[in-house]
């Protein structure tokens, strides 16, 4: 039940081609009962980059991972550090057009439950309700010695004023909140402790390597099982975390629909991939379907 175990993913099998017909998806949504698993190509339109897309990040970053977080207090520093810097950004994120329609077809009652993969809340912030987040949130922070958990707005106040004029230069942000930084830009970051026992602070996220907790991942399980179909919309399924629920799914004999520009390890069991950028697609689906949506601020 871990994460991420796997941070790359090629397939031994010829891609199956995408399709530009979303009239699979569309016929699974009228039936009802959808349930939706979101990956990070949900929220690239809102400025958030996705892992393993043509500008994925682990094409040139290395997510930090459970063991090293936890055993090291230099790792922790260059982690804090990369992570207060992107909240600048990844904080004031909106949530765009795909995220929108998501909501509008829980709204109209089309939905059995969404399962997101991502950590950025975006799914709650554009109306969707009783989101599962499968990974944690950025939002919040949790003691690793007392359990208590806070907000991630909180911990950015004490970081700011443990680090006056922290402000290095950094062009890239990446899908889990942090920005790029050198050791040498790090320099001595100073990280605050919790403010009730003085343990050591995480963010409230299953970090590569850690493994989900039992309770989250049947509750996802439950829902895959009453649900009519699964539509998974901007994930790659490299990692198990996701994917299994493709596996259940299709085990069940549940239509699989995917919408993802590219190739993905769920292909397989699909019956099919839309290959299509989601907002517009998602956006075009609402119209067909007859759905309103919200517009929402321009992102």
């Amino acid at each position: 039940m871990r994460m991420r175990p796997t941070l790359s993913w090629t397939s031994a099998e010829e891609p199956r081609p995408g399709s530009t017909d979303p009239e699979p998806v569309a016929k699974a949504l009228r039936a009802g009962g959808v349930l939706v698993l979101s990956g990070a190509g949900i929220s690239t339109e809102s400025g958030i980059p996705d892992y393993r897309g043509e500008d994925g990040s682990l094409r040139r970053h290395t997510p930090m991972t459970y063991q090293e977080f936890t055993a090291s207090a230099q790792a922790r520093r260059r982690y804090w550090a990369r992570s207060h810097l992107g909240w600048r950004t990844f904080g004031r994120a909106k949530p765009n057009a795909g995220h929108r329609a998501v909501t509008a077809f829980g709204r109209h009652g089309l939905l059995a439950g969404v399962i997101t993969q991502n950590v950025d809340g975006l799914h709650q912030a554009a109306g969707s309700r009783d989101v599962v987040e499968l990974h944690g949130s950025l939002d919040r922070v949790v003691c690793l010695t007392c359990g208590r958990t806070g907000s991630r707005r909180d911990l950015a106040r004490r970081l700011e004023e443990a680090n006056a004029g922290f402000a290095p230069a950094s062009s890239r942000l990446n899908p889990d909140g942090d920005a790029d930084l050198t050791d040498e830009q790090v320099g001595d970051f100073s990280v605050v402790p919790c403010a009730v026992c003085g343990g050591v602070l995480k963010p409230d996220v299953v970090f590569f390597g850690e493994t989900v907790p039992a309770e989250r991942v049947e509750h996802c399980r439950a829902l895959v099982d009453g649900a009519t179909s699964l539509l998974v919309l901007g994930s790659s399924l490299t990692v198990m975390s996701g994917l299994r629920f493709v596996r259940r799914a299709a085990e069940a004999g549940k239509p699989v629909l995917i919408v993802n520009r590219d190739p993905t390890r769920g292909d397989r069991h699909a019956v099919t991939r839309v290959a299509l950028p989601l907002g517009p697609a998602l956006t075009a689906l609402a119209t067909r379907l007859d759905v309103p949506v919200d517009r929402g601020p321009a992102v």
